[in-house]
């Protein structure tokens, strides 16, 4: 493997499985070249330099939601602008295999990669495929899903592959209960301890749940809480629950040692994004998931449904959480069995080689071009 190009971005959850797969190709071909192609003004233009790769940058877009007929024209002028520049790209570079992850850049890319004969690559991290993924799946040579029964979405794909989606590799053998992240919060190894995520930006009605219920959460016998409430939270927090912050819950805009607070939760009260129930799964970790609305085509509510399915998760709805994610919350860390079981449940639904299964497709594809 000589030259691999990885496109797509906007967000996390398709930039650290990127970055993931990236990870992987270089273990095994130190040597390999990595070009990521993203999209003008998101995030990848900062992440993934920051991780040691070089990138290219379209002008590619979203369609607005709402949008008239002016901004459906200036979309699709964006992306035939792109593509023409991706085909520049690839041209120059001369990549063996192009991988898409999603997100606006993707569609440019692998469709310039596939008009030039280039092997393509889809890997769709969520149980609700993205418009960008459907699209450039009809014709990519290989679709690496992350949950089962995807056919649907990628009918006319050559092949589909169950891959899962790739984690941060510190996570891969993580010990439980560990002293030092006991040690690392402040917090008792013989008490249980209930982690709430809202990812890094926090997420304003798990954190009003949270803030409501804060008092009760003091007086649970045995009980201790680490609460992420992101950045951009954290001083209304901290001014809501300045004179009822009990001393078992700790208040944090950030956890950076996320591998501590894995090893020590109970019970996992997050978002339902791809990357975070990927996590998950591979850890065997109770969860109670509280999908974000404000997602494309809700398909975070759907990444849920498919673990409440198998009774890997409960499934608490956004409008709902300010009055029952608590309760629900408490009840669940009460009970050992229930806490067992859907711990045995996410485990079956980890696919942990994901990183490694991706590469080794891609390794197909040059080998039969």
């Amino acid at each position: 493997m000589k030259r691999i190009i990885i496109s797509g971005g906007g967000t996390g959850g398709h930039i650290f499985p990127a970055l993931s797969i990236a990870g992987e190709i270089k273990r095994r071909y130190p040597s390999c070249e990595i070009l990521f192609i993203g999209a003008e003004g998101r995030m990848e233009a900062e992440r993934v330099p920051e991780a040691g790769y070089p990138i290219k940058l379209l002008p590619v877009r979203g369609l607005e939601r709402g949008g008239g007929l002016l901004s459906k024209w200036r979309t699709l002028s964006h992306l035939i602008k792109s593509i023409n520049i991706a085909r520049g790209f690839i041209s120059d570079f001369k990549p063996e295999a192009a991988v898409g992850v999603g997100g606006y850049a993707s569609a440019p890319t692998l469709i310039a990669a596939g008009k030039s004969g280039v092997p393509t690559l889809v890997q769709e991290q969520n149980s609700f495929a993205g418009k960008t993924n459907k699209l450039v799946g009809r014709h990519a040579n290989t679709v690496c899903v992350a949950y089962a029964g995807m056919e649907r979405f990628f009918p006319r794909a050559t092949k589909i592959v169950l891959t899962g989606n790739p984690t941060r590799k510190e996570l891969a053998d993580l010990e439980r209960k560990m002293p030092e992240a006991y040690a690392y919060f402040e917090l008792d190894p013989a008490k249980k301890t209930l982690l709430i995520l809202g990812g890094s930006l926090g997420a304003g009605s798990i954190n009003l749940a949270v803030s409501g219920f804060v008092g009760k959460l003091g007086k649970e016998e045995g009980l201790q809480v680490i609460w992420q409430c992101g950045k951009s939270h954290y001083e209304e927090m901290k001014d809501r629950t300045k004179d009822t912050l009990p001393e078992n819950v700790r208040l944090l805009p950030f956890i950076s040692r996320m591998d501590f607070a894995y090893s020590i939760a109970d019970l996992v009260v997050s978002r339902a994004g791809a990357g975070s129930i990927s996590e998950l799964t591979n850890l065997g970790l109770p969860m109670v998931l509280v999908p974000s609305p404000n997602v494309a085509e809700d398909h975070q509510t759907k990444n849920a449904e498919a673990l409440v399915s198998e009774a890997a998760a409960i499934m608490v709805r956004d409008n709902d959480a300010v009055h029952d994610l608590i309760p629900v919350a408490l009840e669940t860390i009460r009970d050992d069995a229930k806490l067992a079981g859907m711990s045995e449940a996410a485990r079956k639904m980890a696919l942990p080689k994901a990183a490694e299964m991706i590469v080794d497709e891609i390794e197909l594809l040059i080998k039969q071009a």
